[in-house]
């Protein structure tokens, strides 16, 4: 039993850690967020609802300038400011908008954000056991291995994650008639609204599947149902 106490303490710690994430993150989120009320956008929404057979979906603006779209723990729908910047000045339609929104629903349908604390916990345990194994074969390196292994493992989880939301997204807006040409056509641009830092893109769209990749999943999908005859 006691040999099985380090991996026992690292999910609890990833548990505790995450916990401490969701509480904070939730608290920057009320601080700095407030309801989208854009007209325009709120149409979208509305298209959207109506395709769910609910009675309203709440947006959030969360208030800072990367170009993101997230789905909080709790269930909550944000766009950031720089996102809805872009749409201001433009660069991104109110179409484009909607699939974002309808790509992080997808996340919280299809449970994503409550999984992850399972996930984190999970990737907690398994890197101090293969930490522990490692070292007895690999002195001093098999820390390093075994974090390289877990973090390639939480890339793939969030890669397949990132496809069953486009999917999701494409189904819903296809039934509430804006179609799946929004996320294509915002795919090819998110590369250039994204970069920063001297032209590298956020951290975040690293740990996504590649955009053409995305993009071509889409295209099939679309395929795939326009083979099926009518009724």
């Amino acid at each position: 039993m006691i040999k099985f106490a380090p991996i026992l303490l690292a999910v609890l710690y990833g548990l505790a850690m995450y916990r401490f994430s969701v509480w904070r993150t939730a608290r920057e989120l009320d601080e700095k967020s407030t309801e989208l009320a854009d007209p325009m956008l709120r149409q979208m929404c509305d298209q959207l609802a109506g395709a769910l057979e609910i009675e309203r979906i709440k947006v959030h603006i969360y208030e800072i300038e990367p170009v993101n779209g997230l789905a909080a723990p709790d269930g909550r729908i944000f766009i950031t400011r720089g996102f809805y910047n872009k749409f201001r000045q433009g660069a991104v339609s109110a179409s484009e908008m909607a699939s974002v929104i309808a790509h992080e629903l997808g996340h919280v349908a299809l449970g994503h954000t409550r999984r992850r604390m399972i996930d984190f916990s999970g990737q907690n345990a398994l890197r101090t056991a293969l930490a522990m194994v490692l070292s007895r074969f690999i002195p001093g390196v098999g820390v390093w291995i075994a974090n390289g292994l877990t973090t390639l493992l939480a890339a793939r989880l969030s890669r397949q994650d990132e496809y069953e939301a486009d999917a999701y997204a494409a189904a819903l807006l296809t039934k509430a008639g804006i179609g799946i040409t929004p996320q294509i056509t915002l795919f090819n641009k998110l590369e250039a609204l994204t970069k920063s830092n001297a032209g590298r893109a956020p951290a975040w769209l690293l740990s996504h599947p590649k955009t053409t990749e995305r993009i071509k999943a889409l295209q099939d999908l679309q395929a795939k149902w326009d083979a099926i005859p009518a009724p």
